[in-house]
């Protein structure tokens, strides 16, 4: 027997609809590429999106065709996310930090017909020009005023004049909820980088369940601003969540210093936050420079990577709530969120901490197992590890144009996400390590995470990672890499200080190697693999009781 309910797909128009007929008036304001604030509404970002819907079908565009976007958070790029999928093509985000072989490849393998891109980008199309001749347009995300005159890009469109005789009358078709909507493509870190297709259901169960209370949180009282870039993982969905909540949404550009941020929170009286731990740490080293503070800032979401605990706690003593989220580019992303619960606010500081510290339990809708080696569920003990599964409506069960899934391939119906963790019996979820970044000494592993949180508490240290090198006894050892902040000193002797009765002496790193800075990915987390083949040869060229830090 079925039930007697409406079938309404869930697409992504219905958001713009909602925000329009019902938030006309929320602001939506944007650090402009050319310089400068824009600030209009939810009406006029609507209105904005049918005039390019308009124009997408005069390019000749067919349902299911790949728009490409090289492109910051802006206002320009939010009108794409949503005239393009809303109009049944797939917006496919590209991560300009990539290397120009695989922007060319992934542009390639989606199959792109048009690309569309920030001026700031310019210099990576005109390069890439010979390999996007099949493209159908070329357009930069400007106006007239500010169009760029190249040699290599005959018949570049301007955004502006694309979309300007266009009509602001437009009626969102109706398909299966199921339909693609968006596209992301993987890092790369190990093979080429993997497309992962979101359907229209996907993105919208997505934006529902990141914004409850003990997600990420939303309501049409924020004021939202995204730092984690719109070509990686939708933003976290979060152009998705704060227009179906009502929420001000503020969008940074391409300048994401300490002092362009803060400015930017301080001026559009931003209250909630999302990024990577990279951003907030050059943002509180400068506001520490600079004796600054938040004056409407209350929660941050942070990802992407483990937050040091000292991290965690610069933030409470700015009087701003922390809360950690666990995600991927395969998972839309959000899976876990930090959020205490009631009884937890009796527990000692340092308790409320650690848990504070955990990736987080599952929301509504993700399933998540930890398997041991033997494949069977292991204790939710906090102890007891694993690798972790998840299963869920946002969860991708295949890559785009792939023939085969890996990551499905030893646990059928799940997908197995390469981290390492422990899980207790409330949900709580802790990354002990990347599978790839755990250190196997003396058949035992040691997590590079935790040693990691320990080194960045140290007042000396900048940034941390801790790599793995080659020992003929114990299979691997740790090494501490670390950049220091200016003007100090760390020792071999210092590391060993500082770790002494925080672990056990067998997990303590043998070395530590200083460097001017450390490479991280086009995502933003530590590139473990360019940092082992950055000291590798220095490692294996001397004793593990000769380290430069001595």
């Amino acid at each position: 027997m079925l039930g007697t309910m409406m079938d309404v797909p869930l697409l992504l128009s219905s958001i713009l609809r909602h925000a329009e007929a019902y938030h006309g008036d929320g602001e939506v304001v944007s650090a402009t590429v050319e310089g400068g604030l824009h600030r209009y509404t939810y009406g006029e970002l609507s209105k904005r999106s049918r005039k390019l819907a308009n124009a997408l079908a005069r390019l000749g565009l067919k349902t299911g065709d790949r728009v490409g976007t090289l492109a910051w958070n802006g206002y320009r790029h939010l009108e794409l996310y949503y005239g393009v999928s809303g109009s049944g093509f797939v917006c496919h985000t590209i991560n300009p930090r990539l290397f120009r072989e695989q922007i060319a490849y992934i542009i390639a393998h989606a199959g792109d017909s048009v690309l569309f891109f920030d001026l700031t980008f310019l210099p990576i199309v005109e390069e890439l020009a010979e390999q996007l001749k099949g493209l159908k347009a070329l357009v930069a995300m400007t106006d007239e005023a500010h169009m760029p005159v190249s040699q290599v890009l005959p018949g570049l469109k301007c955004y502006e004049t694309l979309i300007a005789g266009e009509p602001d009358a437009f009626d969102w078709p109706t398909f299966g909820e199921n339909t693609a909507s968006g596209l992301c493509y993987t890092s790369g870190t190990t093979g080429d980088p993997k497309g992962v297709l979101y359907s229209h259901r996907s993105c919208v169960l997505h934006a529902m369940a990141i914004a409850m209370p003990d997600a990420l949180g939303l309501s049409a009282s924020d004021v939202v601003c995204p730092i984690v870039p719109m070509f990686h993982v939708n933003a976290w969905g979060l152009p998705f969540a704060a227009p179906m909540v009502g929420a001000k949404l503020v969008l940074p550009g391409a300048h994401l210093d300490g002092a362009s941020l803060h400015a930017l929170f301080e001026g559009e009286g931003v209250s909630f936050t999302a990024g990577v731990p990279t951003v907030w740490l050059g943002m509180l080293d400068w506001m520490d420079t600079h004796a600054r503070s938040f004056s409407a800032l209350k929660r941050v979401v942070i990802g992407g990577s483990a937050i040091p605990p000292i991290m965690i706690s610069r933030f409470h003593n700015m009087g701003v709530q922390v809360r950690q989220a666990w995600g991927m580019t395969e998972t839309s992303p959000v899976g876990l969120s930090a959020a205490l619960k009631p009884k937890h606010a009796a527990l000692p500081p340092e308790e409320r901490l650690a848990l504070e510290c955990k990736q987080g339990r599952p929301v509504f809708g993700m399933e998540f197992r930890v398997a041991g080696a033997d494949g069977r569920e292991v204790a939710h003990d906090g102890r007891s590890f694993g690798s972790m599964l998840v299963r869920g409506p946002w969860v991708a069960q295949a890559y785009f144009n792939t023939p085969t899934s890996p990551a499905h391939a030893d646990y059928p119906g799940w997908f197995d996400t390469g981290d390492v963790v422990t899980m207790d019996q409330e949900g709580f979820i802790q990354i002990v390590d990347r599978t790839k970044d755990v250190v196997k000494s003396g058949g035992e592993w040691i997590s590079s995470i935790d040693l990691e949180n320990i080194a960045q508490a140290h007042p000396a240290i900048q940034e941390a990672a801790i790599v793995a090198r080659p020992d003929t006894r114990w299979g691997e050892r740790p090494v501490l890499v670390a950049v220091l902040k200016p003007g100090a000193t760390f020792s071999r002797a210092d590391m060993r200080a500082h770790y002494e009765g925080k672990i056990s002496k067998w997990c303590m790193p043998d070395d530590v190697v200083i460097v001017a800075e450390l490479p991280h990915t086009a995502t933003g987390k530590l590139s473990k693999k360019a940092i082992r083949e950055l000291i590798l040869e220095e490692i294996k060229s001397r004793s593990p009781d000769l380290g430069i830090g001595s």
